[in-house]
């Protein structure tokens, strides 16, 4: 019987060979931390005693969840985390260099066949470059930081394949939204998501990335994608070191499988307070909205941005509605700009924020006033997400959330995209 993707990466990692259920003993790759659960992560393995991580060359910082700090309190956790990283010389990423998957994948601290972990749920992010990577928590971090190791069960792996083509507005953050309304949010708990199909291979990591990220939102471990051409060039000008693809047998076991039809799958919205409840846009279109985020790990790179853009340009966005947009990372704002895509968005009327998680997490950019509802590329929507547990959060795609800022109101996108995608 062959292995999944998933069972190849955490044999290699175990140095012995292991199957779905066992459980084991593994090295990390990279150990990630940021400024929400890094002084947590870094207090506990303060009271271990000893002075060294166990490599810090495998280990990245990054000040992305509460940046620029809004208080006292977060400067002097901010203070903390980069004297950490000073004494330790780890890699760290400031103020304004992005949200740490972004940052992660862009600047080649994961590759194919890496065994990653970070001390955030969306690390399973690095799956669209063919890396087992999950999130910790902070204690169980502390550990990481001390021995490299972690000890966990080997998940069983469901093979989720795609076929056909995405219509007319419709873009992968639908079909992953699709994917979570149709199982459930714990409809793969403890799964490695094995993503598949020629319409996987036709897009861009970026658009890969968005799938993996959002695999946490119905229970899955990891949400792995085959590292092909597409993913070996993204990686070769930032890799440090040589990457270890790898991907399921032909014989593998799977614990389940679904297909889904991307031709049948119309813009895809996801309604207040669960992940899992989503409708089709037009079920939805008319609902106010008070303001629209574009960003976050899930959606803030430049293909959604220059999506968001291609609706905007030379339009005004609804007098009743904000438009915050907020990059995933330095290089896509340089980017964008260069292309006149962030020019397009101002005029449009949207107000730019740093890179970084921005609005997201809620700690303090764009919290919505009570009784607002907010349209957002995010990956999550739980009551209190955006800092206000008495508004309410939908998400969308960029397409879907730039053609709702027009209005002042959902709208199916498709009313706004004329031409093919």
């Amino acid at each position: 019987m062959g292995r999944t993707a998933a069972e190849k990466i955490v044999s290699a990692h175990a140095h012995h060979d292991v199957r779905a259920g066992d459980f084991a003993v593994v090295d990390a790759d990279l150990a990630m931390i940021h400024d929400t659960t890094g002084p947590i992560a870094i207090k506990a393995f303060e009271e271990y005693g000893r002075e060294r991580v166990w490599d810090p060359s495998k280990m990245l910082i990054v000040l992305d969840h509460a940046t620029p700090s809004p208080n006292e309190r977060i400067s002097n956790l901010h203070s903390l985390l980069r004297r950490f990283a000073s004494s330790q010389g780890i890699p760290i990423f400031d103020t304004g260099e992005g949200v740490c998957h972004q940052l992660a994948v862009e600047r080649g601290f994961v590759l194919p066949g890496d065994l990653a972990v970070g001390a955030d749920s969306h690390t399973c992010t690095y799956g669209a470059l063919n890396a087992f990577s999950f999130g910790i928590g902070s204690t169980d971090m502390s550990g990481v930081m001390l021995t490299g190791k972690l000890w966990m069960r080997v998940p069983a792996t469901m093979k989720v394949s795609f076929r056909g083509s995405m219509p007319v507005g419709t873009y992968a953050k639908d079909l992953m939204l699709h994917l979570i309304g149709r199982i459930g949010a714990d409809g793969a708990d403890y799964l490695a998501l094995s993503f598949r199909g020629d319409i996987i291979g036709r897009m861009s990591v970026s658009e890969r990335m968005t799938f993996s990220n959002m695999a946490i939102e119905c229970g899955a471990k990891a949400g792995l994608m085959e590292a092909d051409e597409k993913t070996l060039a993204y990686v070769s000008g930032a890799a440090r070191r040589a990457p270890r693809p790898v991907w399921d047998d032909d014989d593998a076991e799977f614990a389940s499988e679904i297909t889904i039809d991307a031709a049948s799958v119309p813009p895809q919205v996801s309604c207040p307070h669960s992940v899992d409840s989503v409708v089709p846009a037009a079920e939805v279109a008319g609902t106010e909205i008070a303001q629209v985020y574009i960003g976050t790990c899930t959606n803030g790179r430049l293909d959604d941005l220059r999506t968001a853009a291609r609706i905007l340009s030379g339009r005004k966005i609804s007098p009743n509605c904000r438009l915050l947009v907020c990059p995933a990372s330095r290089r896509v704002l340089v980017e964008a700009l260069a292309e006149g895509v962030v020019a397009q968005l101002l005029e449009a009327g949207a107000t730019l924020l740093p890179p970084g998680c921005g609005p997201c997490p809620g700690t303090h950019l764009g919290v919505p006033g009570d009784g607002e509802n907010v349209l957002s590329t995010a990956n999550r929507n739980f009551k209190g997400r955006m800092g206000n547990n008495k508004a309410a959060v939908y998400l969308a795609s960029p397409a879907t959330c730039a053609a709702s800022a027009l209005e002042g109101k959902i709208v199916d996108p498709r009313e706004h995209l004329p031409g093919a995608r």
